[in-house]
């Protein structure tokens, strides 16, 4: 007698007999359960869901709890003649129809003409039509008019995967009610509440692929339970049900992301020639349920970005297999791309730390980054080391002219002293980045600050420490000024004066409103008459060039 229980499959032996058994399905059995108790009971039912949803079980178990000598109820006694006729499908008034089998019009006539007929033991006559979709457009047809106005003692329970195929009619003269995928985490739940009961070892990580292995139907992933426990011989590990499905070694997958993580191509090259006989998409969905659950776990290895950027690519990799015929290599190329997001996670940190006051401690950096972003992630030690990471910041071809052709000389409250020994290409662009370099020294060390070169300049033993020069460090900031103020009048005179004034008089109040304070100053005077503002701006950068020659000499070049 044990022999032939332990026979029994386990999708037949735990199916539930009552709505508290139902796994997953919550809000359709407290629907059921209240139109029973209330004696609201309709004449027609639709149940849609996902293939091992538990739509079946549910019909049946409504049908039982009709037909229960006690009943209607939504606790079936269990003992009396109608239940244990029901649990055993052999009750002549519960009438199931396999659709996808019995799906043309003469079915469904030899049906409608059950229907003539009352009940031979029970207060209803009950019919399941399972995978309902599956009639003809004329099978439908003729079920309509029953299915309206079928005989009081008659009831109808369709069941179907696809309900987008029924006809509105059908839909609009029958309850919807929407079964949904039961979650992984119950089912898993249900797997461990029947390994006990049939006294099975198991490990939960075995538990879990068969639930994903399941697709969310708990009669699929059942089917699977008791191929895993024939498998194991009672003892399920994720080892041997890995084995069983075809699929990585979970420890495999393992490693995978731990060669990824150490950024070791070797090993991934090697691995990949290993793994040539699996899947590639199973890989790709294990290495994915792999990071969810470091994911869900807060595993700290990864960042909150890094799990974007894995998972971008792991879709790219997806809809490589569907172009590439070369498996093997688009899993290489997957994997290395992880290395580089990994990558990119340090060019984030050096970013970060190069914009960071002096001191911040540095993270040592994973193989695989280069000699540029070393540079930057390098801490200044010093002011001028500060200055040059920003510069590197800003521009890395001009931090690279930094690095390679400048020398520190000095460095005072006014003046940052360099030798510059570029020449040619690298000497004109050091040269046109002018504004850009001062604008960094400004923002580290003040706006008194100048660059100048040390080879003609000495730096003064001691700053002064009278009043502060009265102009400004940057002759050519006389230009803006100018500027701004020529933009300014020319507001106020179409803002303000007359419009009949005489030129003249508007010549002459400009000349009045600003006094040359050098040659440069004097030169744009005598030409802003003529000259627009952007003009003047373009003349400005023409004279902080002009400044940098006079400092660093005219760039040589170089014959190829």
């Amino acid at each position: 007698m044990q022999k032939g229980k332990q026979l029994q499959a386990l999708a037949l032996k735990y199916r539930p007999k009552n709505f508290d058994e139902l796994i997953g399905q919550e809000a359709v059995s407290k629907s059921l359960t209240h139109a029973l108790d209330e004696n609201r009971v309709s004449h027609a039912y639709l149940f849609s869901g996902l293939r091992g949803s538990g739509k079946t079980s549910s019909a049946r178990i409504f049908a039982k709890a009709l037909v229960c000598e006690k009943g209607p109820t939504s606790r079936p006694c269990e003992v009396c003649a109608q239940c244990v006729m029901a649990n055993e499908s052999r009750h002549m008034d519960i009438i199931e129809m396999d659709a996808a089998s019995h799906r043309k019009i003469d079915d469904i006539r030899e049906l409608i003409e059950q229907t003539k007929y009352a009940p031979t033991a029970a207060r209803y006559k009950i019919f399941i039509i399972d995978e309902v979709h599956m009639l003809t457009k004329e099978a439908f047809n003729a079920l309509l008019k029953t299915l309206e106005e079928p005989p009081s003692y008659v009831k109808f329970i369709l069941a179907t995967t696809d309900p987008l195929k029924l006809p509105t009619t059908v839909l609009s003269r029958t309850q919807h009610f929407r079964f949904k995928q039961i979650s992984r985490y119950e089912i898993v739940k249900h797997l461990e509440f029947i390994l006990s009961k049939e006294g099975v070892s198991y490990e939960r990580e075995a538990l879990e692929i068969l639930a994903r292995s399941g697709g969310g139907s708990l009669r699929d992933t059942l089917t699977l339970l008791d191929q895993a426990i024939i498998y194991g011989a009672g003892n399920i590990t994720k080892s041997s049900v890995a084995a069983m499905l075809g699929l990585l070694d979970p420890s495999r997958i393992e490693q995978i992301i731990e060669h990824v993580a150490n950024a070791d191509k070797n090993a991934i090259r090697v691995l990949v020639t290993e793994l040539e006989t699996y899947e590639p998409e199973m890989i790709i969905d294990e290495i994915l349920a792999n990071l969810k659950q470091r994911f869900l776990d807060n595993d700290p290895k990864f960042s909150l970005l890094i799990y974007e950027r894995f998972f971008r690519i792991l879709a790219q990799a997806k809809s490589m297999l569907s172009v590439s015929s070369d498996n093997g290599f688009v899993l290489m190329l997957m994997l290395f791309m992880m290395i580089e997001a990994l990558n990119l996670q340090d060019i984030d940190e050096a970013i970060k730390l190069a914009k960071s006051e002096p001191g911040v401690a540095v993270i040592e950096p994973k193989a695989g980054v280069s000699e540029q972003i070393l540079a930057v992630r390098e801490a200044p030690k010093s002011p001028y080391e500060q200055f040059v990471a920003k510069i590197y910041d800003r521009s890395f071809e001009l931090g690279e002219i930094f690095k390679n052709h400048i020398s520190f000389s000095f460095l005072n409250e006014n003046e940052l002293g360099l030798v510059v020994n570029a020449t040619g290409d690298e000497l004109a662009f050091f040269k046109k980045s002018w504004g850009v370099m001062h604008e960094i020294l400004h923002t580290i060390f003040g706006k008194k600050i100048k660059i100048v070169n040390a080879k003609t300049q000495i730096p003064a033993a001691k700053p002064e420490p009278e009043t502060p020069p009265q102009e400004p460090q940057d002759k050519y900031s006389y230009l803006d000024e100018e500027i701004a103020k020529i933009k300014a009048r020319q507001q106020d005179e179409q803002k303000d004066e007359p419009a009949n004034e005489p030129v003249t008089a508007r010549q002459i109040e400009a000349n009045a409103l600003s006094q040359p304070q050098n040659d440069f100053a004097k030169e744009l005077m005598s030409l802003s008459q003529s000259k627009s503002p952007e003009e003047l701006k373009k003349q400005r950068e023409e004279g902080v060039i002009k400044e940098a020659n006079r400092l660093f000499g005219q760039p040589e070049v170089q014959n190829s």
